[in-house]
């Protein structure tokens, strides 16, 4: 029996999530007790007070929560892109804490795909040229990714676009580059940061099939950190973030969703 009086409320609730559940899918980014405080001068924000979590592999995951709840604080954790104050996190059973700059990096390059709300492409370069990036940093020969930028922009249906760059493209179609990008390295991880904020209603719920898909077809982990209610009807789950701490977690079958209402069971 593990003992549990030594773990916060929140990892408490973890632990008899995993000692009851029947689901035998891995857990592939788990944290425990993350914190993080920001200080300015003598002032200390404190943007995580203790979040624990875990999620599966294979898993469409939506970090929900108004804007300051320290959502996008804990996606930045998940992701290696800050270190906490207090607490761990592990992907694929590593404590990201321990790695030194290099091993960071290495893991962000190979195991992460990022895709961010403003697509952040290279404008002066084509749509296959932003994909095979991190390829290249990644030490792909440049024959290798260039077959496979081509075949991933196919997926994303930009096979037709592949010589574009993007100032010749729509909001929607950057997007599917951006996307095509973070696969490009085949990761386990798909972050999604804010995916569908900078387009139109249409558009924003193609991106959203798109991922959905992503996940399905790859068995690839894609956690969103969102505001978009429509994420709500296509994720396994969802984790609610207030004042810096896990709210609740939630599974869509128990969130009833209808025009202009929002429910839980």
């Amino acid at each position: 029996m593990v003992e549990t009086t030594s773990l916060s409320p929140q990892e408490v609730q973890e632990f008899l999530f995993f000692e009851n559940r029947t689901d035998t899918r891995r857990v592939i980014v788990q944290t425990h007790d993350v914190r993080k405080v920001y200080k300015m001068g003598k002032i200390e924000v404190h943007a995580l007070r203790g979040v624990g979590l875990s999620i599966f592999e294979g898993e469409f995951l939506a970090i929900m929560g108004p804007s300051g709840s320290g959502k996008s604080t804990f996606f930045n954790m998940i992701g290696g892109l800050d270190k906490p104050s207090g607490g761990k996190v592990f992907i694929d059973e590593v404590d990201i804490a321990q790695l030194d700059a290099y091993e960071l990096a290495w893991l962000r390059c190979r195991k992460i795909g990022y895709i961010f709300q403003s697509f952040n492409l290279i404008p002066v370069m084509t749509c296959v040229e932003n994909v095979m990036l991190p390829m290249t940093f990644a030490g792909v020969p440049s024959e290798e990714a260039f077959d496979r930028s081509c075949a991933i922009l196919r997926q994303v249906g930009l096979g037709h676009r592949l010589t574009h760059k993007p100032p010749q493209m729509s909001g929607g179609q950057q997007q599917r580059i951006a996307v095509a990008r973070a696969l490009a390295n085949q990761p386990a991880i798909l972050l999604a940061d804010e995916p569908t904020a900078n387009l139109d209603t249409k558009t924003g719920q193609e991106i959203i099939d798109l991922l959905v898909g992503l996940c399905r077809d790859l068995n690839v982990t894609v956690i969103c950190a969102t505001h978009d209610m429509k994420m709500l009807d296509k994720c396994d789950r969802v984790v609610w973030i207030r004042d810096g701490m896990c709210d609740r977690v939630e599974d869509r079958a128990n969130i009833k969703i209808q025009v202009g209402e929002l429910s839980h069971d």
